[in-house]
């Protein structure tokens, strides 16, 4: 911790306090807040005993250059748990808004989240410590500030998985959990319950969202959007010249460009985020706040793994088109310098295109291969096939077992099927991803004190591509259980 202490850089947060003006008002009580990007907010500190349940060795060792042994100390527990402030230290809470579900929502913020400040590692590299469900702020709105052991243990295991799917992702250290007493209602059907507090340590180079500038734009607080675009091209787009008076069209040509490929590869490994509001939207296009997220099991461009969704509004087949109406938000809120997000759908799809041909390892440029693409999905769709591992299994597959079988047959009537042209890969279709009935059962267990599944699939989610044999014990690659039918996963955590 000490490490951390040396290595967390002051002047980092200090150029935020100094770019930005404070919120005026102090106190963690809900309020409408004005003129600024943060508040000034302390976690609250977790009740009763404190227990880490789960740690990012990769994280801790590969990110921050520390020895992962410094994760058993009580230091380590209390200042990413919340219960200790390193010295000097501001935590800070985000202002922002969002377009939920399509309308807008008004101001919203960290409403358990604090930001500790940010740590720079040997290499140089500047990672954003954030804890989340670390107690009030002034953007709680009706909320305890709190979250939940289910909620958590989702978000920290995702957010690994992710990384080593290789899709861009903010990442999670550790998970620490509590015996404070947390109340919810899962489904919103009245059934209040009790469950245990938990906080996830979690890093990013910025959680500067869409929704970041919005809350701006509406405000009309122009000059403090201008500063905090300037900001985030300054510090996390430095391709581009701040003195280039196009600037602000580079940086937007740059949103619009990665979030097509963000998603892109959400589509590749049959990830729905589950709430794609603009305030869960990185300006950095990462994945962040996962919530009601899935990994869709039988193809479907329906599947909607959030319930409070009743209108299939993000379900995984929409994910292209919310993100061009949340890139058409980010449009509105920079106004004062106009331009244009006409290519994003031609990015989408040639992105798309790309990485289901590396699917399929579908060599050279043939105009039949969009067809082939579409074809595929449209049989899975039909036949209700496993998304994951139907790419895995054609990966497996022999060139002879290819031809013997029936999609081979279809497929030649309008193209020739020839090793020459298809030689698919293991190392790009995972064999493994955090299906909901493998967190679930991790919850289940971890609900009783018993986190071994947590670190089974920490383990096994670390090495998707590689046929392991305790995954396959656990039935990991298997059809789900059966009483894994009409599992549900809402926003409530």
């Amino acid at each position: 911790c000490w490490k951390i202490l040396h290595n967390m850089t002051p002047e980092a947060e200090e150029l935020k306090l100094q770019a930005f003006p404070l919120d005026q008002v102090d106190g963690i009580f809900v309020r409408s807040v004005k003129n600024c990007i943060f508040s000034e907010s302390d976690p609250t500190p977790l009740k009763g005993p404190l227990r880490l349940v789960a740690v990012s060795k990769e994280v801790i060792e590969g990110m921050l250059g520390l020895d992962v042994a410094v994760s058993q100390s009580e230091d380590f527990l209390q200042y990413f748990s919340g219960g200790k402030l390193f010295p000097g230290s501001s935590p800070l809470t985000h202002r922002y808004g969002g377009h939920q579900f399509g309308y807008w929502a008004g101001q919203l913020g960290d409403g358990r989240a604090h930001l500790l400040g940010e740590y720079t590692s040997r290499k140089g590299e500047r990672w954003e410590l954030q804890l989340k469900g670390s107690g009030k702020t002034p953007y709680s709105r009706s909320g305890d500030g709190r979250a939940v052991v289910r909620s958590s243990v989702r978000e920290f295991l995702c957010s690994e998985a992710m990384h080593f799917l290789g899709v861009p992702t903010s990442r999670a250290a550790s998970l620490i959990v509590s015996e404070e007493a947390v109340w919810r209602d899962q489904f919103y059907n009245g059934k209040v319950k009790k469950e245990r507090g938990a906080v996830v340590l979690r890093l990013a180079t910025s959680w500067f969202r869409i929704g970041s500038l919005e809350v701006l734009a509406k405000a009309e607080e122009l000059d403090l959007l201008r500063k905090l675009l300037d900001f985030v091209i300054q510090e996390h787009f430095p391709s581009i010249d701040s003195n280039d008076p196009g600037k602000y069209l580079i940086f937007y040509s740059r949103v619009v460009n990665e979030t097509a490929h963000l998603i892109a590869q959400w589509m590749s490994v049959g990830f729905a985020h589950g709430v794609c509001n603009t305030d869960n939207f990185s300006l950095l296009s990462i994945t962040i706040d996962y919530g009601p997220f899935g990994f869709m099991e039988a193809y479907n461009p329906n599947f909607v793994p959030n319930t409070s969704d009743e209108e299939g509004r993000y379900s995984i087949g929409a994910q292209a088109n919310v993100g061009l109406f949340n890139l058409e938000k980010l449009l509105e809120a920079l106004t004062p310098f106009p331009f244009s997000s006409k290519y994003y759908d031609q990015l989408y799809h040639s992105r798309f295109h790309k990485l289901f041909k590396a699917k399929l390892d579908l060599l050279g440029e043939e105009e039949e291969d969009e067809y082939l693409i579409a074809f595929l999905l449209k049989l899975m769709e039909e036949t209700g096939a496993d998304f994951t591992m139907t790419f895995r299994q054609l990966s497996e597959a022999s060139m002879q077992q290819l031809h013997n079988i029936y999609f081979c047959c279809l497929v030649e009537r309008n193209k020739p099927f020839t090793s020459e042209m298809i030689k698919l890969s293991t190392g790009i279709n995972p064999r493994y991803v955090l299906r909901n009935w493998m967190a679930e059962s991790a919850i289940r267990k971890a609900e009783g004190n018993d986190f071994s599944e947590v670190e089974l699939l920490q383990r096994i989610l670390a090495q998707p591509y590689l046929t392991q044999d305790a995954a396959e014990e656990a039935g990991y690659a298997a059809q789900p259980p059966w009483w894994a039918q009409g599992l549900n996963v809402s926003c409530s955590s």
